[in-house]
């Protein structure tokens, strides 16, 4: 097989990619090692900032979106029992966030896929990226039982942490960058509607919980808990009893609980791959970050990436230039880096450590006040929150 872009992974970033290209005129391959069934079920992400739902519209992508998504204007911070709202519009010149599961943009993107776009190949498995320093990259897979090779001009990474992709690239030219937290989530999907129309994150001195969801009959909610905790360790009825005690609030606000249909642990980690480019493989989403999952940014990061090489890509073959491709790594990673920092600043904000003095309470505190109290230092989180400019 041969093509001009050889895409590992049909994740919302692969597929995303595949998509911009075929926009463009350029052909493409998707290799996903999962079946279709998998790809569309896996929870993951479910806030698209506004650069990600306005990249989605501009691919044709964006109908049910709009449809179905539900469109928020705004989160809640709670802290001693005190509500703030953080209204985005006012303090972004318009912008806003969009809940929609990472499920659903990959139904979407799969089926346009299908319908007009290149090759996509669920149960291959891709083996190895060869050739990545020369001028005709190879990815090695294996697809209904036999091997192959998918000849590229280019090949990007969409294939996470544990993917081939990033392998390829020699140990010594690479940096990691990583932090590794002492608490992790618990989230729960719930049969029962949601307590509150937008997210709202607690900081308690039991740990962090945060309130959000997947559709109007749906609730996803999450608690602090330590590290190596198992979702099944805990009792449905001591999950909402803990939720209940980390969301009160001094008025007359109540948690509505209902059946507990899922339970998983999510462990929380800063992860920066650098470079994301070498020769003609480029690494895009958690092949080369991983942010903890309090600032929203993992699939948000993933969709910059691919927008970057996409673009880039168009560029050259308009221009003739590989300025933009040359410039890949270093475009992508000051917005990676900003979404970093402000996933950092989201985790060390609301979470409590299991070592924490009374002096960092306090801390944590201040700064909440500091958020309900300055329209600059609001302005600064609901900026990060609704996204980072794409380049």
């Amino acid at each position: 097989m041969r093509t001009t872009v050889g895409i590992i992974g049909a994740g919302p970033a692969g597929l995303l990619l595949a998509r911009l290209l075929h926009n463009a005129g350029i052909d493409s391959v998707v290799l996903e090692s999962r079946d279709r069934a998998y790809v569309e079920h896996r929870q993951r992400a479910g806030i698209l900032e506004q650069g990600t739902v306005d990249v989605l519209r501009e691919a044709g992508a964006g109908e049910r979106m709009d449809r179905e998504g539900l469109p928020h204007d705004g989160i809640e911070l709670r802290y001693d029992k005190k509500r703030h709202r953080v209204d985005f519009p006012a303090l972004t010149g318009g912008r806003s966030v969009m809940v929609y599961a990472q499920t659903e943009v990959c139904k979407d993107l799969i089926a346009l896929q299908l319908k007009d776009g290149g090759p996509l190949l669920f149960e291959a498995e891709a083996l190895a990226v060869e050739g990545a320093d020369g001028d005709s990259p190879r990815i090695r897979f294996r697809h209904q039982g036999r091997e192959d090779v998918l000849e590229c001009e280019y090949v990007v990474g969409c294939d996470g942490f544990w993917g081939v992709a990033r392998k390829a690239i020699p140990a010594e030219l690479t940096q990691v960058f990583e932090r590794t937290y002492p608490f992790a989530w618990l989230g729960i999907l719930a049969d029962v509607p949601p307590s509150h129309d937008e997210l709202v994150y607690a900081r308690h001195d039991r740990g962090f919980a945060l309130l959000s969801m997947r559709s109007p009959s749906v609730s996803r909610l999450y608690l602090q808990v330590p590290e190596g905790t198992h979702a099944e360790s805990w009792g449905d009825e001591e999950i909402w009893d803990e939720l209940e005690r980390r969301f009160e609030t001094d008025d007359d606000w109540t948690l509505d609980r209902g059946p507990i249909t899922q339970k998983s642990v999510t462990p929380m980690r800063s992860h920066v791959h650098e470079p994301m480019r070498y020769g003609r493989l480029f690494l895009a989403g958690d092949a080369a970050h991983i942010v903890p999952p309090t600032g929203a940014k993992g699939l948000n990061l993933a969709v910059g990436d691919v927008v970057t090489f996409a673009r880039a890509l168009a560029y050259q073959k308009e221009t003739g230039s590989a300025e933009r491709l040359d410039a890949y790594s270093e475009t992508c990673l000051r917005r990676v880096w900003q979404a970093e920092r402000f996933s950092y600043d989201m985790t060390s904000l609301l979470h409590r450590a299991p070592d924490a003095t009374a002096f960092e309470d306090r801390m944590q505190q201040a700064r909440l006040e500091r958020i309900a109290g300055s329209r600059a230092a609001e302005a600064d989180l609901a900026e990060g929150y609704t996204g980072f400019p794409l380049e």
